[in-house]
């Protein structure tokens, strides 16, 4: 006996092209099942925990955990920044931070569009690693594009985050945008 499906024609054609009633194979049916229970499924799970799995809310337990070992408000000075240079879950928040406002400008490997290039040795308006939360503070003016000033957008545990981040990146040399300004001397080293 053969168990295999023989469509049966219906009783209209078109063109001369004969319609069948063919049905969709039983792994499409269950496939399609599937992918409505998994998305039951994510929507009550992702409803219940009230979007704990997201990026943003790990960002926001970073803040917190940085927050508490650091007893309040991080300081833009030099010892903090090299400090948070060696703290994980800083540069994770200091990269969540980065993808969020400031690729448009410096890419997502930070390697330079309208803005610098931050993973090489060469920099316009750092000297030392305190001038950077300076610089996202307050913003610079070049002769290629303006860098805006982040004081009003980011917090100021925010500001010295993304500046622990983007001190981290140097020295990774990600090809892009030709370097800028003046090779500076090493995180510490001034």
């Amino acid at each position: 006996m053969n168990d295999r499906y023989e469509p049966t024609p219906l009783d209209h054609t078109y063109d001369g092209i004969q319609e069948y009633d063919s049905p969709l194979p039983g792994w499409w049916k269950w496939l399609w099942a599937a992918t409505i229970i998994f998305s039951g499924i994510y929507f009550f799970t992702a409803m219940l925990l009230g979007g704990q799995l997201s990026p943003v809310e790990e960002y926001g337990r970073a803040s917190i955990a940085e927050l508490k070992r650091s007893g309040g408000a991080l300081k833009p000075d030099a010892t903090t920044l090299l400090r948070l240079l060696k703290d994980d879950d800083s540069l994770k928040a200091g990269a969540a931070i980065f993808a969020t406002n400031c690729v448009a400008c410096h890419n997502r490997d930070a390697s330079g569009l309208i803005g610098p290039n931050l993973t090489d040795e060469f920099y316009l308006h750092v000297r030392k690693i305190e001038d950077i939360p300076d610089v996202v503070t307050k913003g610079r003016k070049s002769k290629a594009a303006e860098m805006p000033s982040w004081a009003n957008r980011l917090s100021p545990n925010e500001i010295v985050q993304v500046s622990a981040y983007v001190a981290s990146l140097r020295g990774q040399n990600h090809p892009g945008k030709a370097a800028e300004g003046q090779q500076i001397p090493a995180w510490g080293s001034n």
